[in-house]
């Protein structure tokens, strides 16, 4: 088909999800018989049988396309790949597992076409055991509270969006979580709603103890990076600030002691950590200064297409 007469890349990355992708086809293609739209599959290492599937709806299905990862690269690097590989105007990411219902991809696009960049599916009522729901709710309010996204739902995997936006998104290691947060950074107007979340019927969860950790070290990741990734100084300039400060401080109060009360200072171990840290506070306030040097020669050197676009 050509890109210009799609509406929709639907994207799904999948991982041992062999008894659910045919009717995961057939209820896309029954929630959409209007709509132009391809399927983006993106095979992350898949060693059941999914592969083989995937390959055979390719033969009958003129709109169905695979993508093959060599080994598992995880979800992010699976959601970059069909990003790069999309056509449609509207990019809707789903999973494999039939958790995330089609039927509600008509509302998604039409958020969309409301002029959001990025819809986020919200799990209201979701499917899954408590050691899945509650975990996540910390999390999603520990997202709100330091990235300062209203999204209920961060790590639902049911999102839509503007095409060009997703193709500019860095996605890697786990930061699939956070797309509504790194859209927030190139300004996308970003918003949710509620889904019907639906049991897993075949298959295992990907879901692990592991991903909770892996999860809070990327939120203190993307949290720097929305605070002070094109502003260094303000960062590494406040703890420079901070350290001589203290350490000015400490010095003067010696200096203070030694001509008011003559007393001798030299041996003394806080004039020792006065003067580091001035020294430590000087090194970070030229962090900054170089921080600022190269965020300011990458800007010149790039622009981002997805910031902006023509009316």
């Amino acid at each position: 088909m050509d890109a210009e007469q799609l509406d929709l890349s639907i994207i799904v990355p999948v991982l041992d999800e062999e008894e659910n992708l045919i009717p995961l086809v057939e209820e896309i293609k029954s929630n959409l018989p209007e709509t132009t739209y391809e399927i983006i599959f993106i095979d992350d290492g898949s060693i059941d049988n999914s592969l083989q599937i995937m390959m055979g709806m390719k033969e009958s299905e003129t709109n169905v396309r695979v993508i093959k990862h060599r080994r598992n690269f995880g979800k992010a690097v699976a959601l970059k790949t069909g990003f790069a590989a999309a056509k449609g105007r509207i990019s809707i990411t789903m999973d494999g597992d039939l958790q995330d219902n089609p039927a509600e991809i008509p509302r998604f696009i039409e958020e969309i076409e409301k002029g959001n960049d990025i819809v986020c599916g919200w799990r209201a009522k979701r499917r899954d055991n408590i050691f899945k729901r509650w975990p996540s709710k910390i999390y999603n309010r520990l997202v709100r509270m330091m990235c300062g996204i209203k999204i209920h739902d961060m790590n639902c995997g049911f999102k839509a969006y503007d095409t060009d936006l997703a193709k500019s998104l860095n996605l890697y290691g786990d930061m699939h979580r956070y797309t509504p947060v790194l859209g927030k950074m190139n300004g996308a107007k970003i918003t949710e709603i509620a889904i019907n979340h639906r049991p897993r019927l075949h298959g295992k969860s990907k879901y692990g103890s592991k991903r909770l950790l892996r999860g809070f070290f990327d939120l203190i990741t993307v949290s720097f990076l929305m605070a002070f990734l094109e502003r260094p100084m303000h960062l590494f300039g406040k703890v420079g600030g901070f350290l001589s400060s203290a350490g000015l401080a400490i010095c003067s109060y010696l200096v203070f002691i030694k001509y008011a009360f003559d007393e001798g200072i030299g041996d003394r171990p806080l004039l020792s950590l006065g003067v580091l840290l001035i020294i430590i506070g000087v090194q970070f306030f030229l962090l900054g200064l170089l921080g600022e040097t190269i965020t300011y020669r990458s800007s010149e050197n790039n622009t981002n297409p997805s910031a902006s676009k023509e009316l």
